[in-house]
């Protein structure tokens, strides 16, 4: 396990609950050899007896990745699963290795599925070479079976013309709530107090993790997008993108008149404001940004922080695929990660 943040300890918490029953049910024996932070590691070369918190933070090996390759490497045991729940680039660039050395990679991290091409075909090309299995599930919609559905549409001969989807809870939710009587900076700073917003609000409201959700869902269809060429609306003014999170706060006031007028102009077309990704299968074109949709439309009438992805092709074309639900929060998106090591699992001969 890589990154035991709030979804990584999560997820080590699940398994840690679950690994008897699995045992006992399936004969699946799962033990945890290996937790490491930005800071330090915990290696143990017969895995984790104890609660994983405490033997965690009692931990002193410093933070690197080839010794941690190293000890995973060294193992006897027939099956390898890195678990990477961080959200960093520099983790992703080891899974090529990784893949070729015959160990699966599972994640939460959309750094391997949006970031250089050349980085995202040298993990196809060290799955295909070994074997190996890459599951990210996760890292659109937490929870959600979008990814395989895709996958099975695609699989059992489907072809794919469009995707359409709402893929942040936090602007499912802020569009959700702006009817004009709160000012949108208000809904913004109660989004961020509940926790719903990263600690600075412009990782959500600039659009780009959106993107690279898009650009996942892109290639996974056979689109060899990049984040560059997606159409990105970012919903944070250009006088604010340097500014502090304290100001930024402060200074958001500023676009509420803006927010106000494209409420009123959707209002008045009998539309909803909503922030959509869209991709066209046949052109390539991929999109995100803020649309108005008519009250009736499926993306009008989401619950809270509900994730909604649209899937139009040629067996469902009248009426598209729709996959929906909560598409964040630790638990879900752990649940998620899980549930692809357990398909690895299953892949790998365990009777689940």
């Amino acid at each position: 396990m890589i990154g035991p943040g709030n979804v990584g300890s999560a997820l080590l918490d699940q398994l840690q609950a679950a690994s008897p029953q699995l045992l006992e049910r399936t004969n699946l024996d799962l033990r945890l050899r290996a937790i490491s932070s930005r800071s330090r590691m915990l290696l143990k070369e017969h895995g984790v007896r104890s609660h994983w918190r405490e033997s965690f933070k009692a931990a002193d090996l410093p933070f690197d990745l080839n010794r941690f390759t190293e000890h995973l490497l060294d193992s006897h045991l027939p099956h390898t699963i890195i678990v990477d729940c961080s959200a960093s680039s520099e983790v992703a660039d080891y899974y090529p290795r990784w893949l070729e050395a015959g160990i699966h990679v599972v994640t939460p991290n959309k750094h391997a599925g949006s970031g250089p091409l050349s980085r995202y075909r040298a993990i196809r090309t060290a799955m295909s070479a070994s074997g190996a299995r890459f599951r990210y599930e996760a890292t659109v919609g937490a929870g959600l079976p979008v990814i395989s559905t895709l996958r099975d549409l695609l699989d059992t001969g489907d072809s794919l013309i469009s995707i359409e989807g709402i893929f942040s809870g936090t602007l499912a939710w802020l569009f959700n709530k702006y009817d004009g009587q709160v000012p949108f900076s208000q809904l913004v700073a109660e989004a961020k107090s509940m926790g719903y917003t990263e600690p600075d609000p412009r990782d959500d409201l600039s659009g780009t993790d959106v993107a690279r959700k898009l650009v996942i869902l892109a290639r996974e269809s056979g689109c060899e997008l990049s984040l560059e060429d997606v159409e990105v609306e970012s919903l944070v003014p250009t006088a604010l993108r340097e500014a502090s999170v304290g100001d930024f706060l402060a200074r958001l006031v500023e676009v509420d008149a803006t927010f106000a007028e494209r409420l009123a102009r959707a209002e008045a077309g009998g539309n909803v404001l909503r922030y959509v990704a869209r991709l066209d299968a046949q052109t390539g074109q991929a999109s995100v940004g803020l649309t108005e949709l008519p009250k009736k439309h499926a993306f009008a009438n989401l619950q809270l922080t509900d994730n909604i992805v649209q899937f139009t092709t040629r067996r469902y074309c009248d009426n598209p695929l729709i996959v929906q639900g909560p598409g964040a929060g630790p638990e879900v998106t752990a649940a998620g990660v899980f549930a692809d090591m357990l398909r690895v699992a299953a892949g790998e001969g365990a009777r689940l």
